[in-house]
């Protein structure tokens, strides 16, 4: 993320941090060294508990964060002077770590909950920033972020399922399951290969035509070392590549074979730093099948708190041993 310098940057930013412009909500930012650890957006309640606040501190307290933004966007029931921000401001400021901004955004308006100085932060608030003319706008979409949807609306329809193509289907059908009463290494290696063609296919050209491969990764992917061995395809240099790919696949794959690709989209998505994204995604998949098991556990890590870093170490480590199972076993002949 690009250098924060002043509310109007941090404000310009979040957009960018949460993949919407945020209305009725509450965004938490924790900060190490001045650089952005985590930012956590979630509806702004009715009413909150403490042990709901105690669990966004102890969120905030991870991967060693020696500061904290809060920025409060009111919605139309909640007052200027909101009993629930006063709960949360006191809180944060309670922390073992510095509450560096505490903003509150009501009808396009914003102010500074710790500034004093009535010229910068007037008692009636300033209007907020352009978004799409700022600065900070022009810094990420550089670095290939595209500008953050209108709403949460806008985002959901940006992974919806396209309309169901037949031929798709028909080749689905075609593509032998694998049988794992004998050695599935063949298969699973088939798979794994597939996602690779897949993926350079994409690179190349931003699509994939070939809707043979694309039934037979749609199918393999139903497989959890090829799921995993895609899962852990990804590098730094090819997040993007896999990012589009992923959501391409994601909008196009029928009913019953969403959740595996949903999954894998969410997890790139939350290493872009695009959570809100993640967890939509996360929501098809839970609607395509509710059983899935790798959904909850996705869920539970983008919740609590770890930072993108930790979840990608920890898929680093497993994928050579993926591949060491897919690629340097035994097949029977």
């Amino acid at each position: 993320m690009t250098t924060l310098t002043s509310p109007h940057d941090l404000l310009t930013a979040i957009p960018f941090l949460v993949g919407f412009k945020p209305t009725d909500s509450i965004v938490l930012i924790s900060l190490k060294e001045d650089a952005i650890n985590l930012a956590m957006r979630i509806d702004f309640p009715e009413e909150i508990s403490e042990l709901e606040i105690a669990n966004l501190s102890r969120h905030l307290l991870r991967n060693d964060a020696d500061s904290v933004i809060a920025v409060y966007y009111l919605p139309d029931f909640a007052e200027v002077d909101s009993p629930i921000v006063e709960k949360l401001s006191h809180k944060f400021a309670s922390l073992p770590i510095q509450l560096k901004e505490s903003l509150v955004v009501h009808k396009e308006r914003w102010r500074s909950l710790i500034c004093n100085d009535l010229e910068c932060c007037p008692e009636i608030g300033n209007a907020l920033p352009d978004i799409e003319n700022s600065r900070v706008a022009a810094e990420q979409v550089a670095m290939g972020k595209p500008l953050p949807f209108e709403n949460v609306s806008a985002l959901n329809e940006s992974i919806s399922a396209l309309d169901a193509d037949g031929d798709l289907l028909s080749l689905i059908g075609d593509v032998p399951r694998i049988n794992y009463q004998n050695n599935p290494v063949m298969q699973q290696r088939q798979g794994a290969e597939a996602v690779i063609d897949f993926i350079a296919d994409f690179a190349a050209d931003g699509v994939c035509r070939d809707k043979k491969l694309i039934a037979l990764v749609l199918v393999r992917l139903q497989d959890l070392q090829v799921r995993d061995f895609a899962l852990g395809s990804v590098s730094n240099e090819t997040l993007d590549i896999y990012f589009n790919a992923w959501r391409w696949l994601l909008r196009n794959a029928p009913l019953g074979y969403v959740a595996p690709v949903a999954n894998l989209f969410a997890a790139v998505a939350y290493e872009r730093g695009d959570c809100a994204l993640a967890h939509r995604a996360l929501d098809r998949a839970e609607s395509d099948e509710p059983g899935y098991a790798m959904t909850p556990l996705l869920r539970k890590v983008f919740t609590s708190g770890w930072s993108p870093s930790t979840f990608v170490a920890m898929r680093s480590e497993l994928h050579p041993r993926i591949c060491d199972a897919i690629f340097s076993g035994s097949i029977n002949s």
